[in-house]
């Protein structure tokens, strides 16, 4: 279903609808820098207060990033109840996600007939999670937690998804209207051990949802396995993102996660830096990670 063909014409995203837009802009632009990292006494229980400091950064900036004081016990049982005390319940499983649903993002070798690249200590492109996935599967939010950083390198890159449609909407409005093309982008099937576990999935690059009314993005910067729609706009708005991550904004956030540190967002544009592990002092990068179908709600006195 093509919900962008119901945005009210007070919203912000609606191409109708300069006024809602321009307000919106205003406060969108005026969160700059980093966001405060919160301090978290114990994850799988969260303070009403550390839950609503979190849930207000990410209603500014779609993000949070947080800080555990003592990390103790299994962390992926941890991190579940975590990502429960949001109301985030239902995970996304992939193909190298462990039986919690928490993914160990490490150097490893995988099971599958393709190398992924997360999976590895090369760079990882500017992207949303889950963008390959079908229409209602989408990944609304995620989180990230370090429990081990690499010897070198490894940091993260940060660019809320509605900055980013900002920049594009204030060059050229139609560029949003192509992006929002229910063809827009097209990632190709994908065949593991001679069986097709995923067909072809075509949707918009920006979405506006039916529920809540919340911009959502698909997207991906690989120049390989990504088809983007022919036509002239789809092609420039494409080519605008690619500039705009080369150029640099403002509004990018750059972090290396410590022991103990995180993210959580509203699945956000995000890269990863290369980096090198040092296996004689037994340093290897270790990241979990947690993907959802649920957004993250507003702070209750919103």
């Amino acid at each position: 279903m093509n919900t962008n063909a119901m945005i009210d014409h007070e919203s912000p995203f609606s191409l109708a609808g300069d006024a809602a837009y321009a307000r919106w802009r205003d406060l969108k632009l005026a969160a700059t820098g980093m966001p405060e990292s919160v301090e978290i006494r114990d994850l799988a229980n969260l303070a009403e207060a550390e839950r609503t400091a979190l849930l207000r950064s990410c209603e500014r900036r779609n993000f949070a990033l947080f800080h555990v004081r003592s990390p103790t016990g299994s962390t992926e049982q941890v991190l579940r109840a975590f990502g429960r005390g949001f109301g985030l319940l239902d995970l996304d499983q992939n193909l190298c996600a462990e039986d919690s649903g928490i993914t160990a993002i490490t150097v490893k070798e995988t099971d599958t007939d393709h190398t992924y690249i997360p999976y590895t200590n090369r760079p990882l492109g500017w992207h949303t999670d889950g963008y390959y996935n079908a229409g209602d599967r989408q990944v609304r939010a995620w989180l990230l937690y370090c429990a081990r950083p690499a010897a070198e390198g490894g940091a993260n890159e940060l660019l809320d998804h509605e900055i980013a449609y900002i920049r594009i909407r204030d060059q050229n409005p139609e560029w949003i209207r192509a992006l929002m093309a229910p063809d827009a982008f097209t990632i190709p099937g994908n065949t593991e051990h001679g069986e097709k576990i995923r067909s072809d999935h075509g949707g918009p690059v920006y979405s506006v949802s039916a529920t809540d009314g919340s911009l959502h993005m698909r997207y991906s910067a690989r120049q390989r396995n990504v088809i983007w729609k022919d036509d002239a706009l789809t092609r420039e708005a494409a080519a605008f993102l690619l500039d705009l991550f080369r150029r640099g904004d403002d509004h990018i956030c750059h972090c290396r996660l410590q022991p103990g540190e995180g993210v959580i967002s509203n699945n956000i544009l995000h890269r990863r830096d290369g980096f090198r592990d040092d296996p004689d002092s037994g340093t290897g990068r270790l990241i979990y990670r947690a993907r959802y179908y649920q957004r993250l709600p507003l702070p209750k006195e919103y």
